[in-house]
């Protein structure tokens, strides 16, 4: 019997450093890529593959981001009563993608236990997880995480996304997949993943497929995450709980085909910026002002 996945974990507790001094009093997930917060490209991505209920990881001082999806009645009625009604559906539509909840990671001690989180909310139901500061741009029809999602729903196996990455050296940034030969389940391609390593170099990289922000697990992670040690950098890292699931045989990786994004990186802020313009309405104003620059 197929387990159906309609709920998601999104951890979103992180400082931000990497965005000081923007970050300090605006979460980096409410960054605005083109014109919406980077935390709702990703709740939409999770609404569109068929998510209804959402958990968000946030802490003290993100409050804005529980805002955002909450807006304001004063906000609705002053748009309402100056007619401005293409304004208003907008706002309701951002209130509308889910059912969305929230909790504190009271201390941080890596992404492990900021999913470990949502124990109780995920119960005994698999889900999926979205970084909260990485923009995932892919066919709104048939999107990455959507495959990932038959993929479990079809294997009963979790699956991390992941991607190709050109430059070598780069390895030394990412948790790395040992990626086993490619298979095919209901033209869904995808690999056994054997293995993981965390950051590794270059000698010791078993692939060039790093880690891309999106996982999809069981239930039997949390307790996998119980009897994880504390990993690379004083944290619990998730790698270390997935290596669990890896030599389980119950892992499986997915090559992604879309555009990633990490907006926690000033570099790919920008390129999401101007990707995501280009291809939107002000595209043309946007494309004759590169020019001239």
């Amino acid at each position: 019997m197929e387990r159906k996945i309609k709920k998601a974990i999104i951890p979103a507790a992180g400082l931000g450093t990497r965005f000081l001094p923007a970050s300090i009093a605006c979460p980096k997930e409410m960054l605005t890529v083109v014109d919406k917060p980077v935390i709702q490209y990703i709740v939409e991505e999770a609404a569109e593959a068929g998510i209804e209920e959402i958990l968000i990881i946030t802490r003290s001082g993100k409050e804005t981001i529980e805002n955002h999806f909450d807006p304001s009645l004063e906000l609705k009625s002053v748009l309402k009563a100056k007619g401005k009604d293409k304004e208003l559906q907008v706002v309701e539509n951002v209130g509308n993608l889910a059912n969305i909840y929230f909790t504190h990671q009271r201390e941080q001690l890596g992404l492990a236990h900021a999913i470990y989180q949502g124990r109780s909310f995920a119960g005994d139901d698999p889900f999926v997880v979205l970084l909260g500061d990485t923009i995932i741009d892919s066919p709104k029809e048939s999107s990455s995480l959507m495959d990932m999602i038959k993929l479990y729903e079809k294997t009963g196996k979790s699956s991390v996304l992941v991607e190709y990455l050109e430059n070598i050296e780069d390895v030394k940034k990412y948790g790395i997949v040992d990626m086993a030969k490619e298979e095919e389940t209901s033209g869904i391609k995808y690999s056994k993943a054997n293995g993981l390593v965390e950051k590794p170099t270059v000698e010791e990289a078993p692939s060039r497929y790093c880690i891309a922000c999106r996982y999809v697990f069981g239930p039997e992670i949390f307790s996998l995450i119980e009897k994880t040690p504390v990993g690379a950098g004083g944290e619990y890292q998730i790698t270390d709980s997935m290596k669990f699931l890896a030599e389980a045989d119950q892992l499986l990786a997915y090559v992604n085909k879309g555009k990633k994004y990490d907006i926690g990186n000033k570099v790919e802020f920008i390129k999401a910026n101007v990707e995501l313009a280009l291809r939107g309405e002000i595209g043309d104003e946007i494309r004759e002002f590169i020019k001239k620059v």
